[in-house]
């Protein structure tokens, strides 16, 4: 067991880990610390200088990144000295930038700017002439262009590509105050978890093609969510805008940090995967392919659920343990055959060793919690004598349709697809990011998504139709 030794950090005494980096302890307890080139995932490196702080004993001050921590140990990280010190080395970083933050994505984001505007240091001392000027607007691949005049040459994208995920992309080229970052002859930047180098960069240098010029930061909103392409459920920062006279549209996915489920990163499919929120939207309810209403829509769908005898529910592994419950729940009250069936979501080609797993959804684990089976036995049986199938956001019947024929169809999409016309009732509903709800993750980790889209027509989520049909069939009538 790691020994616990006590240091004081700004006159407050405190505990941390003998020989840990001491800047992951200032930044576990939220005490400000300019920095760079370190990162948590990353390790250190100590070429940026930014994180100098005081400690009682030293005749200099010592970079925050590469110091261990000791017994009895006394830091500043504030304070006039250390202060003059982190404005000196800002200032020679500033020398060759560009100055162009009107015109930059990472306006907003930039540490270089937040550093610049905390030290109050408007006036250099260093008068320029010219500058040395590096390209711009390089197309890296995979979505991600770079400026090389913004670089800060922290090289967390270079020790990115290098320790996370060994594809060895990116390298320093040149010498001295000439050297900047790129690509090897050959070798774009194409790896499955490219993008994440966007969110390493500390400056404007490294900016998202697909992201470019959308929308300036301050403006987005953002919740917190999961990510629904696998089951490895990474956590993320949904960011999202209202424009007047405009729906709420969501922007971008990035990746939030938890350290017990995917630390830092997330791939770039799931983070592109925003997209499809926004894109063949399913929204007006449909009876035998004409367009409808709500109430005409329940008051069918309570008919066929009164009628019809053997009846078969097929549930989606990527609906909320909530939305889960309640489907067992009306299918247990009307005696009511219920499938989590879905081997359509599993995709061996996807999965590796890192962050995405070949299940392709982001809730099966809430199957076999709830006991809803999943058997293709079952499945077939239950099919086989059904006479009215009920399909909630399972795509299973995409490319099965044949399946269906003979059948009376109800389901419940929150996009188009081709299931939907061959559905007697077709019902929109929610999608992934409108509604809250509960998910459990291929590692047993339960997460509770809030949704804060606020959309100008919301459409009903599965959990509120449900109770709505619940409860018509407690009264018994319309």
């Amino acid at each position: 067991m790691a020994e616990v030794v006590n240091i004081t950090i700004n006159g407050v005494q405190m505990q941390a880990t003998k020989g840990s980096l001491l800047i992951d302890k200032l930044l576990d307890e939220n005490i400000h610390i300019p920095h760079f080139c370190y990162h948590q995932a990353l390790g250190k490196d100590g070429n940026c200088r930014m994180c100098m702080v005081e400690i009682e004993g030293q005749k200099r001050p010592q970079i925050a990144c590469d110091t261990p921590v000791k017994d009895g140990m006394v830091v500043r990280t504030k304070g006039q000295n250390i202060e003059k010190v982190r404005r000196d080395i800002l200032e020679l970083e500033l020398i060759n930038h560009p100055i162009d933050c009107p015109t930059c994505d990472q306006a907003g984001e930039c540490k270089l700017q937040d550093y610049y505007m905390e030290s109050g240091f408007y006036d250099s001392r260093v008068n320029l002439e010219v500058k040395n000027h590096a390209r711009k607007r390089i197309d890296l691949g995979s979505n991600v262009m770079l400026d090389q005049e913004r670089c800060v040459l922290c090289t967390r994208c270079v020790r990115f590509c290098s320790t996370i995920t060994k594809t060895n992309e990116l390298g320093v080229i040149s010498r001295a105050d000439h050297s900047v970052i790129g690509t090897f002859p050959g070798r774009p930047l194409n790896n499955p978890y490219a993008m994440n180098v966007v969110d390493l960069c500390p400056v404007g240098a490294l900016t998202s093609k697909d992201f470019r010029f959308k929308q300036r930061v301050w403006f987005l909103e953002s919740f917190d969510a999961i990510c629904n392409g696998c089951s490895k459920a990474c956590n993320i920062h949904v960011d999202h805008r209202k424009e007047k006279y405009k729906d709420d549209v969501i922007y971008r996915f990035r990746p939030r940090v938890n350290k017990a489920i995917n630390g830092w990163f997330m791939c770039d499919e799931g983070r592109l995967s925003y997209t499809k929120e926004n894109e063949n939207r399913f929204e007006t309810p449909l009876i035998n392919k004409n367009e409808s209403d709500m109430n005409s829509v329940n008051a069918s769908i309570f008919k066929e659920l009164s009628t019809n005898k053997n009846i078969l529910i097929l549930l989606s592994p990527n609906l909320s343990y909530e939305e889960i419950l309640n489907a067992k729940n009306l299918a247990s009250k009307l005696n009511i055959s219920i499938s989590g069936y879905s081997p359509n979501t599993i995709d061996e080609t996807f999965g590796d060793d890192y962050l995405r797993n070949s299940d392709r959804s982001a809730n099966r684990a809430s199957f076999k919690e709830l006991e809803i089976d999943e058997t293709k036995e079952f499945f077939e049986e239950k099919l086989n004598n059904s006479s009215l199938v009920v399909i909630i956001e399972n795509s299973y019947f995409e490319n099965n349709l044949k399946l269906l024929e003979n059948k009376k169809v109800i389901s419940f999409f929150s996009h188009h697809c081709l299931t939907i016309g061959y559905s007697n009732i077709a019902v929109p509903v929610a999608s992934f990011y409108e509604k809250t709800g509960t998910y459990i993750n291929c590692d047993g980790i339960k997460q509770k998504v809030v949704s804060k889209m606020n959309k100008n027509e919301p459409i009903k989520t599965i959990t509120t139709i449900i109770e709505d049909l619940k409860s018509m069939i407690e009264k018994g009538t319309l």
